[in-house]
């Protein structure tokens, strides 16, 4: 399969579903500086044309002819879909990323940690997790690291805004529907944005770090009221209807914070930049 455009960087980079919200994100951040391609949805057809991408369906395809092609030294993972296919695919992600010495870049969730309520987590803590999500992220955890540390780097993310994240498009639309959105009073968060997420990811490559990283904002939040602080910088006509969710009489946490691992301050990020970013 004939490729074309690359550029002069050392690194072979593939991300595992660049046509999502996080790696289409992190495909525009990298491709300018490195070799990058990525995977597919079936259902997407914008990237058909497009030489750098490969059409993936887990539910058929098997990644190793894709690998093969490609020969990546990274591999970055951002797949959504069913969790039993996923678990299998990083089986033979593992696999490869073993025999052939490359890295793989591994995002994971807040939610390794969720059943842990009364206090945030960091890079150490054990992963414990009373939800389905959370127990898939940790098996996939657990299967890159037991691969040898330098091939491995984990990111943990927080929810994620952004003007143009799910999340945000999502709460635009229920006030449009006069739909009531969900708040969680109790819940105290920290949060990220998508481009915030792709420049860390550009440094850590560029520095060759593994390990496990926690890419929340340095400071918490409750979730209402940083979802009411998001629908105000909006300044959306439609008057916004709240439905309050208590899941738990006491605050619980779902926060990520960065310990061991920092970054550099310019890289770091604080709830309020976030609400900057959507007034823009």
């Amino acid at each position: 399969m004939k490729k074309t455009g690359m550029t002069t960087s050392k690194h072979r980079i593939l991300i595992i579903g660049a046509s999502g919200f996080l790696g289409g994100a992190i495909y525009k951040e990298l491709c300018s500086y490195f070799k990058t391609y990525g995977t597919y949805n079936i259902s997407n057809k914008a990237y058909e044309k497009n030489n750098h991408f490969f059409q993936y369906n887990i539910e058929e395809d098997d990644i190793y002819e894709i690998l093969d092609i490609v020969k990546p030294s990274i591999i970055i993972s951002t797949l959504r879909g069913d969790f039993s296919k996923q678990v299998l695919l990083h089986q033979h992600l593992t696999e490869y990323v073993f025999h052939n010495k490359i890295k793989i870049i591994f995002l994971s969730s807040a939610n390794v940690f969720d059943a842990y309520i009364k206090y945030p987590s960091y890079e150490q803590d054990k992963t414990y997790s009373n939800s389905v999500y959370g127990h898939f992220k940790i098996k996939i955890e657990n299967m890159l690291l037991r691969l040898p540390k330098k091939q491995v780097t984990i990111l943990r993310l927080p929810m994620v805004f952004g003007s143009q994240s799910p999340r945000v498009q999502e709460i635009i639309q229920f006030i449009k529907a006069k739909a009531p959105i969900e708040v969680f009073p109790n819940l105290i968060i920290n949060v990220t944005t998508d481009s915030k997420i792709t420049q860390q990811i550009h440094y850590i490559i560029n520095r060759n770090k593994c390990g496990i990283f926690h890419l929340g904002s340095n400071d918490l939040v409750h979730h209402e009221d940083f979802i009411k602080e998001i629908i105000s910088s909006l300044e959306l006509k439609n008057t916004p209807i709240y439905k309050r969710v208590y899941t738990t009489n006491d605050d619980r946490y779902l926060a990520v914070l960065s310990k061991f691992n920092k970054l550099p301050k310019h890289l770091q990020i604080k709830s309020e930049d976030i609400l900057a970013d959507l007034k823009l």
